[in-house]
């Protein structure tokens, strides 16, 4: 579990903003079955308050709380739409668009539980989206979030026909293999089977900009983890 330890990008009094691992719950589930990030900094803080969650498998940059007074602060900020959030994900082929808007209401499935669909008598959801790098099979994205829907860019991304990569709710969930990406790949002699490259959701949270209480505007950034960067590098070297 070593690799879970999540590392603090910035803190002070107020807040905390951690870089979270892939595979790590933001805040504990109903069945308290696995440490989350909370559990880490309670432990740490001694008292730590939520402010937004990221899914289980996204990673990157996310806030907590430290005081009552900057919960109900950053809350409102949230609620309000008054801070940035971006994102950047790897998305199965090449956008026709490299730009745009994906507006289309979310709600929950009418059946399954947890999954969301898009639906016209959905809750309003806006993302902005840029294609920062083409690789054709795959694309880095940079995504604006404008609301906060559960799964939000994951449902967007589907419905625009380039589901997110190893999205096993809305994508083909797959991994994605060096060899599937390398035209001379060879085994190497001591592995029997090919470990895959990325093996989760390719999501990450890498920015957020908002004016913190005392009027100072922040920026924070959270690079992406070296699963997601070691994967652009072959995608690049095999253009």
């Amino acid at each position: 579990m070593k690799k879970l330890l999540p590392e603090i990008i910035f803190e002070n009094d107020a807040y905390v903003a951690v870089n979270k691992p892939a595979g790590l719950l933001s805040i504990p589930d109903r069945e308290q079955t696995e440490p989350s990030l909370k559990d880490r900094l309670l432990a740490k803080y001694g008292s730590i308050y939520t402010v937004h969650r990221l899914d289980k498998d996204t990673s990157g940059i996310i806030l907590f709380a430290k005081t009552e007074v900057a919960h109900k602060y950053f809350s409102r900020l949230f609620e309000e739409r008054r801070i940035e959030k971006y994102y950047l994900g790897l998305v199965h082929g090449s956008p026709a668009e490299k730009k745009g808007t994906m507006d289309a209401p979310i709600s929950e499935h009418p059946v399954q539980k947890g999954l969301m669909v898009v639906h016209r008598k959905g809750k309003p959801s806006v993302t902005d989206y840029e294609v920062l790098e083409d690789h054709k099979t795959f694309s880095l994205v940079q995504f604006q979030l404008h609301t906060g829907r559960t799964h939000q860019i994951r449902v967007h991304c589907k419905n625009m026909g380039h589901p997110l990569a190893c999205d096993e709710l809305y994508g083909d969930g797959k991994p994605i293999l060096l060899s599937s990406i390398k035209k001379k790949f060879k085994l190497s002699r001591h592995d029997e089977e090919e470990r895959p490259m990325l093996n989760r959701l390719a999501l990450h949270s890498w920015r957020l900009k908002f004016t913190d209480a005392d009027g100072k505007e922040t920026d924070l950034q959270a690079e992406l983890p070296k699963d997601i960067r070691a994967l652009l590098q072959q995608l690049k070297k095999n253009l």
